[in-house]
């Protein structure tokens, strides 16, 4: 899945690449799962968050391209705060959840 510097001289930006793709791969399901619940309590929050979320998540991805894994966090780190407003949204449709069944 990776090159090997040894064997090509751009291995180093490939296997950036690869990496940014990989972590965005893995990040999809949760993104999609907390914004479709967040947005059953609070839709133009979490439509707004999911927005910052894929604008930074492209920044993050061509930072991380650039061979230079710390630029992915200039604009891209944003990313996270998003996610957690998601989160924060999710938590809040759990809580009213809760709230109803008791009652």
């Amino acid at each position: 899945m990776y090159a090997i510097e040894s064997e090509n001289k751009d291995a180093k930006l490939f296997n950036c690449v690869q990496r940014g793709h990989q972590n965005s791969l893995e990040w999809m399901p949760v993104f999609f799962v907390i914004l479709l619940l967040g947005g059953l309590q609070h839709p133009t929050i979490a439509a707004g968050l999911g927005g910052i979320y894929i604008v930074a998540r492209f920044f993050y991805f061509k930072g991380y391209a650039t061979g230079v894994p710390d630029n992915r966090l200039k604009i891209g780190g944003l990313n996270y705060l998003a996610l957690l407003g998601l989160i924060i949204c999710t938590a809040s449709f759990g809580i009213n959840l809760l709230i109803r069944e008791m009652l």
